[in-house]
């Protein structure tokens, strides 16, 4: 998920009681909702689609969960400190408690590997163990109704706490709503997968349509539809949300389809990153002949040129097309 959601949900599970743990709890929360995301400092020494292989990884796995908040519990306990020492440490600040700052900076980052496994970007929850993707298929990377949701609830917690009255229910009440969404959405997927299968396994149009892998993609504004991408590798179809669910609506990406380039001819770091975290890759026709791979799942034109990579020395050998 994006930074904001993160750092929303930091927050209100601070304003649903457990900023009142120690002192310096809410940065303990917000900051540790987004610490997964350090990993995002490898544009500064990876080049092209590089980081592609590299996100989601190592920084999001089972040591990084046990580290990370370890090292910003010791940075924040380090400044209360100095602030002590310096004369300027905030008089209603509360008192800090080393061990309960670890303990919600573990929370928070906890928080964030289980938002980002909700969509179908993916994720390697057990790095350096595994390097195994996971994809929850759930929400949107950026949630609307999530945010309106999370930003609502946390001013109106506010509010009520400025006024000294019950500020905790409108952040508890929130986190439940919001748990109800996002369980919904997993069903939502995993009912629209399951439909497409049942009303069309038995028609003409569907033996036509081989595929041994279905993504139900959750859309932007409208989650209560999805983009279905059904397939197999490099034969990858997209039935656009909101059609109607019949084998006769799956097309191929639009463009020249290409024949799979030989593995002689994908020995580049650009291209093993690519394809170490493409989960629906196929093979397109550029403008010069030559090909370039693409991830179904992300062939908006908004989109797609930061999740492709080209191969200028291969010569586009066309596919009939779909």
């Amino acid at each position: 998920m994006d930074n904001l959601t993160h750092s929303l949900v930091g927050a209100i599970l601070g304003q649903a009681g457990l900023k009142q743990k120690t002192g310096l709890a809410m940065p303990a929360l917000i900051i540790g909702a987004n610490l997964p995301d350090v990993d995002a400092a490898c544009f500064f020494w990876l080049e092209g689609t590089e980081h592609l292989g590299f996100r989601r990884g190592i920084t999001h796995g089972p040591i990084a969960w046990v580290v990370l908040p370890l090292i910003l519990a010791g940075l924040l306990w380090g400044w209360d400190r100095w602030q002590i020492r310096r004369g300027k440490r905030p008089e209603k600040r509360l008192p800090v408690h080393f061990g309960w700052l670890y303990g919600l900076s573990l929370i928070g980052c906890l928080t964030h590997p289980a938002l980002d496994w909700l969509n179908v970007y993916g994720i390697r929850l057990l790095e350096p163990f595994s390097s195994r993707w996971f994809y929850g298929d759930t929400l949107f990377i950026i949630d609307v109704w999530l945010w309106a949701l999370l930003i609502g609830s946390i001013w109106w917690s506010a509010r009520k706490e400025r006024r000294g009255e019950a500020w905790r229910k409108p952040a508890i009440a929130a986190l439940m709503v919001a748990l109800v969404y996002i369980g919904s959405n997993w069903v939502i997927s995993r009912a629209y997968a399951g439909a497409f299968g049942l009303a069309n396994m038995d028609t003409p149009a569907f033996e036509q349509v081989s595929y041994r892998k279905l993504i139900a993609s959750p859309t932007p504004l409208v989650f209560w539809e999805r983009e279905l991408i059904l397939g197999d590798f490099n034969a990858w179809r997209i039935v656009p949300a909101g059609a109607p669910l019949d084998p006769e609506n799956a097309r191929y990406p639009s463009g020249t389809r290409c024949a799979f380039p030989e593995e002689n001819e994908l020995r580049d770091s650009q291209v093993s990153a690519f394809l170490f975290w493409s989960r629906a890759p196929f093979a397109e026709r550029a403008e010069d002949g030559s090909v370039i791979l693409r991830d179904a799942r992300f062939y908006d034109p908004r989109a797609r040129d930061r999740f492709s990579v080209a191969l200028p020395d291969v010569t586009c050998q066309e596919l009939p097309a779909g």
